[in-house]
Formats: structure tokens, sequence, C-alpha cells
């Protein structure tokens, strides 16, 4: 199949397919990253489009205290991406912006391609302001993020059918910042908003407000003149005189989903007219995967790449073996943790991970929340491994971090706690693999589906965790892992005195004193795990809402 024959276009603010292209700052991205990988494993015929980003998020530095500062280094794309013949402009501020296309070719498992194509307006032709556009990935003001959103929408769907992709059947908006698709969408179809509907399905990632951009109309139509429609029936635009994006990425969708059942829960109070179904999201397990496990997965579950059902029978691999994989995955990221701190983290004490972007609702801080009561039940038989980053404008976010590195002062000489500084795709994947126990401490249900606790589970490691997201979905408590707090309770306190019993009544007991009790903990991930892929989540698009019947799966 040629690259022209695809059915299915996903655009996508950011897009982690790879650490060495900095195109990503956190969740969205990598899900967006294991998406395509795994449309390139089922040979789906997709393309993406996303933003060029030379200088990426920003690379985070902390020191001794937990103040982060950040750093821009410029990457250059030449030597992973492919400079196109093809410019296109877009008529912005009144001026025309050049557009650069570059392109980034995954290849699947069984060798089918999927192009990527980034966006770029740091070309000569351009204006200093307007070179800048596509410089780096959620900064600037709401101007910039306006401007952005327009080279991603309008210019993507330009340059797809500059290329000739004219078979294009579903397009797939990952989130609000690609909505300005639909309107250019809607130019093409001579306004047939009827047959744009039939062509669009929208993704919704958070409940979280701040994470849904709107905008001024006056603001939009000075910097889009000539893009935007005089009037829409969008909730925001008729009560608030806003574009709200995520409405209208909803409104010209015939389908739409949220990323886990409880979110599509939420985000159907949120969005009340709209109809929002649910895909619970999943991980790329041949990445997700660690090392050694890849390695005996190879000899003792053969076929497991393509087809995880195969690690549904884990329990025909010896516990033996099981742990000493844990325990060399453990040893590669202690090794990493030891280089970065010199805190001398030890293999043989119990190591929870928690690694998140750094912001309020998430509650790195929970487990500090007592730290006599912590002591008391976790000295010297407890060590925990932090990551994140805080976005460079979330005052609240990087105070939160240097939270962290306080009680981790506090506690020096009674328990171990590092903060390890640039979360990326590779460290994310050292962390997910290597610790003993995830923790996750979210604000219920403000968790949308919390794929790092999916890939911790694939390596075998049990989630201590609220019942949000995908995890009010996976838990079966005690057996796979541990619920924290209740349903209809949530409280800091209430939930730090659930967290602070189960480590003390039940993970610190069986991980010291009941090693078959633990291997069965591990097992139980494992297989949880396995309903949590990104192959069945990509099965569940192509037959539910990319209507690419020549592909349905059974």
């Amino acid at each position: 199949m040629s690259d022209k024959q695809a059915r299915v276009a996903y655009f996508s603010a950011e897009i982690g397919i790879s650490s060495s292209l900095p195109t990503y700052s956190g969740g969205l991205g990598v899900l967006a990253g294991d998406h395509i990988k795994a449309c390139a494993d089922l040979g789906v015929p997709i393309v993406a489009v996303s933003l060029l980003y030379k200088e990426g998020y920003f690379k985070q530095s902390l020191n001794e205290d937990g103040m982060q500062t950040e750093t821009y280094p410029r990457f250059e794309p030449e030597s992973l991406l492919t400079c196109l013949p093809n410019r296109l402009t877009l008529r912005i501020r009144e001026r025309d912006v050049w557009i650069q296309a570059y392109e980034y070719r995954y290849r699947g498992a069984n060798e089918s391609e999927i192009p990527i194509y980034f966006l770029d307006t740091d070309l000569e032709q351009n204006l200093k302001d307007d070179r800048i556009i596509t410089l780096r990935l959620y900064s600037g003001d709401k101007d910039h993020r306006i401007l952005q959103e327009a080279v991603l929408g309008f210019g993507g769907v330009r340059l797809l059918k500059e290329l000739g992709y004219d078979k294009i059947h579903t397009y797939h908006l990952n989130e609000g910042h690609c909505s300005f698709l639909t309107l250019e969408l809607l130019e093409n179809l001579n306004q047939d908003s009827k047959l744009l509907r039939s062509k669009c399905h929208f993704t919704t990632h958070t409940p979280v407000e701040a994470g849904h951009d709107h905008f001024a109309l006056d603001r939009c139509r000075k910097l889009l003149h000539g893009l935007l429609p005089e009037n829409l029936e969008l909730p925001s635009w008729i009560e608030n005189s806003r574009l709200h994006m995520t409405e209208l990425g909803l409104f010209f969708s015939s389908s739409s989903n949220g990323v886990s059942k409880l979110h599509s829960e939420v985000a159907q109070a949120q969005f009340p007219w709209a109809s929002i179904d649910f895909i619970t999201n999943g991980v790329y397990h041949p990445y997700w995967m660690g090392k050694s496990f890849r390695e005996l997965y190879d000899l003792e579950l053969p076929g497991w790449r393509s087809d995880p059902e195969r690690l549904l029978d884990v329990d025909n691999v010896s516990d033996e073996k099981l742990m000493e994989a844990h325990l060399c995955q453990k040893l590669l990221l202690l090794s990493y943790a030891n280089s970065q701190m010199q805190r001398a983290l030890s293999e043989d004490v119990l190591t929870l991970g928690f690694a998140r972007r750094a912001t309020e609702y998430k509650r790195a801080n929970l487990i500090f929340h007592d730290l006599d009561r912590l002591t008391e039940i976790a000295g010297e038989k407890l060590q925990i491994i932090f990551a994140g980053k805080a976005h460079p404008r979330d005052a609240k976010g990087k105070a939160l971090l240097r939270q962290i590195q306080g009680n981790a002062d506090q506690l020096k000489g009674r328990i171990k706690v590092v903060l390890l500084e640039n979360y990326n795709l590779r460290l994310g994947r050292l962390l997910t693999s290597g610790v003993d126990v995830w923790l996750n401490t979210p604000l219920r249900p403000n968790e949308a589906s919390g794929t790092s606790g999916m890939k911790a589970s694939l390596n075998g490691i049990p989630n201590l965790s609220i019942l949000d997201g995908w995890w009010a979905e996976a838990c079966d408590d005690g057996a796979n892992g541990w619920s924290i707090g209740e349903e209809e309770t949530i409280d800091d306190a209430t939930d730090a005195s659930s967290l602070y019993s189960i480590l003390e009544q039940k993970v610190i007991p069986i991980f010291y004193g009941e090693p078959k009790q633990w291997s069965s903990l591990m097992r139980s991930s494992i297989k949880t795990a396995v309903r949590f892929t990104a192959k069945r989540m990509v099965e569940e698009y192509v037959n539910r809402f990319y209507r690419l019947e020549s592909l349905a799966v059974n």
C-alpha cells in the first residue's frame, strides 16, 4: 500500500515517537507515539501530522533545593527527518506565513511504515515573530497558542492535500489543539457540515479545565482574519464570545471518546450536549517492557511481541526467573539513580516509584502528609524515587518539586528519597520497569487515564493507587495491587491515612516476608496489563471509530 492510500489522518500537537525527537512533553505525546507504533504493527493505513519544535519542550535541571530551571537546546531535524520540497502558506496576522514540512517514517514490526509529518515555520522567508511560532511546545501567550494550533489544523490539512492524500476517510483529532482542522475541511467540503462530521473523530484526554484551550473571539478574529466563520453553534461562542477548542472538535465530530470509562463519564458531564464514549488508553508493550523481561519472554513466551495475550501464560515462567528479571531491571534503575544523586539506594529495599507531570492535582506530596507516621511504618524499609517536570509558567508545580526535595531532606537518615531530573521517554521506561511498587495519588477524578501505571503493571510491578482513570477498571485489590482511599471520599488526610495503612499492613509485610505472594502479585499485574496494550486500544479505534471494514478485528 502506498502512503497516499492512507485512510486515517491522526493529528496531535505532540508526538513522542522517540527520545531523540523532543516533540512531546508528557502523557499526551507519549500516548500518540504508542498509538502510531501499534498502528504500524497492525498495518492500519494511517498518516500522522504534528508540529516540529526545534527547541522541544525543555530540558529540566534541578538544584539541591529542588528548584527547576529550563534550558532549550536546539534540535537539528535533518539527521532524523527528511525535509520535503513541499512548502505552503497560511495567512495569519494579516500576512502570509510560510510552512515547511518534514517527514519521519516509523517502521513497524511487520515492515509497514507510517509517515509522520512535522510542520515548521522557522524559515528565512518569514518574519522573526512568525519563525518562532513552532519553536517550542506549549510556550508563549494565548496569541502564540492560537497561532500554533492554526498552523497544525489549517496547515496540516493543506499539507495532506498538497501531498496527494485524497482517500482520507477519518480525521482523528487527538485533543482540542487540532480542532482548527475542522474549519479547513469545512471550507474544502463546501460548508457541508454533515459530511464533515462523518469524517471526524475526537479524543479528549483531560477532565481538568485548564487542559482545554479557549480564547476570546476578538483575539481569534484578529489573528485569523478570514479563517473563522461568522458564527458557530458552540456553547462558549454563544454564551461567552469565546472559541473553546474542545467544543469545536466535538461539534464537528460524529463520534468522540474519553480515555477511560470514568473519564468519559466526567467528560460527558463537562460537555452534556455531546455524546462521549470511551476507549481506555493502552501502552505499546514491546517498548515499555524492560530489557530483562523482553529477553526472558523471547525465550519462554515466544510471540508475545505481536500477540500480548501470550503473556497470560506467565504462570509457566518460574518464580526464580521472574524475580531475577525484575532484579536486573531494578539494578539498572538504581545504578542510574545513584549515579545522578549519590544517595546509595539499595537493591534490598522496597522501592516506590512516582513519576508524573508536577502539578497540584496529581498530589505527589501525599505520601509526605505525616512524616513521623511514614517514618514509623517504613523507616529503613522503604526508598522512593520521584521524577517529573513542571510547566515553565506553573509556579505551583515548581513549588511542588521544591516541597518534594524539602521532604527528602527532612527524611535524610530515615528514608531515602530521590528526585530525578529531566523526566523523558528513556527515564520513564527505566522507572516503570525498575521500581517495586508504582504509586499514583491523583485527586479523583482528575486522572483521565494514567498510562504510566499500565507500563509498570506490564513489568510485573503492582500499583498502589487511587481508584481513578484506568485503575478504576483494572484494580483487583490485594491481587494485582492496592486501592488507596474510598471512591466517594476525596480528602488528603483520609487518603494519606489509607496509604500508610496499606504500606504498613500489606505492602511491606508481603514484600519482605511473603515472596510467594509477592510473585503472585507480579503475575497478576502482568496479566492485567494484557488488557491495556496499545494493540487492544488501536483495534478498538479501528472497529468502532475508524470504520475500516477491511481491517476490522473480531
